[in-house]
């Protein structure tokens, strides 16, 4: 990976985050003797680096593989760790451009390009490939008490919950994990589950063991309940009849979910198709959005919709993208 000083010539692209997706778009750029640099606000695969620490994917490693560079692991399921080492090596191994812990402020049009202002420099670039995936804005409850320090939207590892009454909120793979984590480290856990039952979505080889912990009794849970308050040793919980409970608590893990940033996209100036579920306006066939020259790959074209892009079903945007570009 390049170091950089101010930009002053004209790129053909510039790729915002620098993730699997991004990776992949640097990759089909340099294929194509496009000149490009990745900015990334964060470590290299952002995103993947504040994954809890024995995260395992659902995907197999083949799924995740980019330009078909072989993804070795251990087992059949890939480790967070696993997949920081493959992608760190592809970006080396490739010499990629890529510029770390570099925020992108602003992307304004100019007359026949784009202007792209960071934290560190200034760009002008012809595209503009956006991929900055969703896991930077956690979907907040909106509930008295979810500012206290005991409050958290992200979930790394279980031994920092040991001994301590620990609520985990949702049911999706990421509760999931966290409650059965937590519980196997001493943590004393109950779920607090706005839907009937553990989601459909969770991991197949997971579900059951979440399942029988529930019906044993060793992990509580509350179905179709919400959380109304939050205080400092306590949290009100309250069911679809109105029946109200009070339990005694540590840590609230709010594990609700995560959305793209609306904001920078429609700052940019993108359109959202969709002002329901957020889904920005693209081309399905080229990712080009209502802007000329401005792009999107990955998870951030499914807007609210976060489950429907993975990195196994979007790495082709990357080839549409710099095809589309080379042929313009």
């Amino acid at each position: 990976m390049l170091t950089h000083n101010q930009q002053e010539d004209l790129l053909d692209v510039i790729i915002i985050g620098g993730g699997p997706i991004g990776i992949a778009c640097a990759i089909e750029a340099q294929k194509r003797n496009l000149s490009y640099v990745v900015i990334e606000k964060g470590p290299l695969v952002n995103s993947l680096y504040h994954y809890p620490t024995n995260m395992t994917f659902f995907s197999s490693s083949e799924k995740l593989e980019i330009d078909q560079i072989p993804f070795i692991s251990k087992n059949a399921k890939p480790s967070k760790a696993e997949a920081l080492e493959y992608y760190r090596r592809i970006a080396t191994s490739k010499k990629l451009d890529i510029h770390l812990f570099e925020k992108v402020n602003s992307v304004k049009k100019e007359e026949n390009s784009y202007h792209i202002h960071t934290s560190k420099s200034d760009y002008t670039a012809k595209n503009v490939v956006i991929a900055t995936g969703f896991y930077d804005i956690p979907n907040h409850m909106n509930v008295k008490g979810e500012d206290l320090p005991k409050v958290n939207h992200y979930y790394n590892d279980p031994h920092y919950y040991s001994n301590q009454d620990v609520i985990v909120v949702g049911a999706s793979n990421s509760s999931v994990d966290a409650a059965l984590e937590v519980y196997r480290k001493g943590g004393r856990v109950t779920m607090v589950v706005r839907g009937e039952g553990i989601g459909e979505r969770v991991k197949y080889w997971v579900r059951p063991d979440i399942v029988n912990r529930i019906e044993e009794g060793s992990i509580k849970a509350y179905f179709n309940s919400t959380i109304k308050e939050i205080r400092e040793h306590e949290v009100d919980i309250e069911d679809e009849n109105g029946l109200k409970k009070t339990l005694k608590n540590d840590f609230v893990l709010a594990l609700t979910g995560y959305r793209p940033n609306f904001k920078f996209l429609e700052e940019v100036g993108i359109q959202l198709q969709d002002k329901e579920k957020k889904i920005p306006q693209y081309d399905s066939q080229t990712m080009e959005t209502n802007l000329k020259g401005v792009y999107l790959a990955g998870v951030i074209c499914g807007g609210l919709e976060t489950h429907k892009w993975f990195i196994e079903n979007s790495r082709i945007h990357a080839k549409m993208i710099m095809e589309n570009i080379s042929c313009n």
